[in-house]
């Protein structure tokens, strides 16, 4: 039996952080051996929002050479920058001519960001219909999404049974939304009731970066919010989710079970040492990534010739799979 096709996509903005490498990137170099993998930078829904030139053109080479770094093998997957392969754009647009309005608008993640704005481009409307093209031009059975994303996913889903249903051929593959376990759920280190965030991770003091100096990351736990308590346990208590967030993040990195990770930390002499502890494993964690992040960074070329291979790759699976939407929809083809 084939494996099952997987595609990923993640945006070259904001801080990798923590939260993002154990809730998802270390389940994609896990599961590498097991599904074919199609990784992707997705640069064209960054600009969805205003970017710098300059920063988005680094964020990319940055993001690519960090997702080497953590493990994501050229040799067993494909790792390739979305607007490398022309078939995405295209596709979205073939897509966009059978997707109705409506379904856009209903969008939350639309409706949210587009408060926020004061002008709101139509790329942010259309983005999940980019997305779609993402996933469907791959025949992709999984996408691994979080539960904010989901919603997309099943929009994916509407337009993939709409197409086949308009030129009455099951042409495209139906993808299933994967959301990942929970274990790994990251909570934010100045607000321990919220999920450790992206957006925010450029805030002192809420998340710990992946390419954060050892000195910085201690820091960032030290001033970890806690409680008043002093016990150091896991705990269903609310009022102890910063301890619990510390300890899950101490159990994650270690991948010790809750009864070592406690017995571990059974004669800290309080909030303080267990801060101390946790800024240590994870600086001893992030040190061989960011020495391999650092390596690609140095080597501009050795990082182009892989990216490159990488949108040959996935090319070769995507543009037939345009070419074939073109004829069906009508369209002259090139001879």
């Amino acid at each position: 039996m084939s494996k099952k096709r997987v595609f990923s996509g993640i945006q070259p903005s904001g801080n990798i952080h923590l939260g993002n490498y154990l809730g998802a990137v270390k389940n994609w170099v896990a599961g590498q051996d097991e599904k074919e993998n199609f990784f992707c930078v997705v640069d064209l829904h960054s600009i969805t929002v205003p970017q710098d030139p300059v920063e988005l053109r680094f964020q990319t080479r940055a993001l690519a050479a960090m997702l080497l770094a953590a493990g994501i093998d050229p040799q067993k997957s494909t790792l390739f920058v979305q607007s490398h392969v022309t078939a995405h754009a295209e596709g979205c647009w073939l897509l966009n001519c059978v997707t109705p309005l409506g379904w856009l608008q209903r969008m939350t993640q639309f409706k949210d960001k587009s408060a926020k704005q004061e002008s709101v481009g139509v790329g942010l409307l259309d983005y999940p219909v980019l997305q779609a093209a993402d996933i469907l031009l791959y025949d992709a059975h999984e996408v691994p999404v979080g539960e904010d994303q989901k919603q997309h996913v099943e929009l994916t889903r509407d337009i993939a049974q709409r197409f086949n249903h308009i030129y009455e051929e099951e042409f495209f593959t139906i993808p299933e939304p994967k959301i990942p376990p929970t274990g790994a759920r990251l909570m934010g280190l100045d607000d321990p009731t919220a999920k450790m965030s992206k957006s925010l991770a450029h805030v002192r003091g809420h998340a710990v970066r992946l390419l954060d100096e050892p000195k910085e990351i201690l820091r960032t736990f030290k001033k970890a919010v806690t409680d008043s308590g002093n016990e150091i346990r896991f705990s269903d208590d609310p009022e102890k989710a910063g301890v619990n967030n510390l300890l899950g993040i101490y159990k994650a990195v270690t991948g010790k079970s809750s009864a070592d990770v406690e017995a571990d930390f059974a004669h800290a002499r309080g909030y303080g040492d267990l801060k101390v502890g946790v800024a240590e494993v994870v600086i001893e964690f992030l040190a061989p990534l960011q020495a391999r992040y650092q390596a690609l960074m140095d080597d501009p070329a050795e990082l182009d010739r892989i990216l490159a291979i990488g949108a040959e790759q996935a090319a070769a699976v995507s543009m037939p799979k345009l070419r074939e939407m073109k004829e069906m929809m009508g369209l002259v083809l090139p001879r």
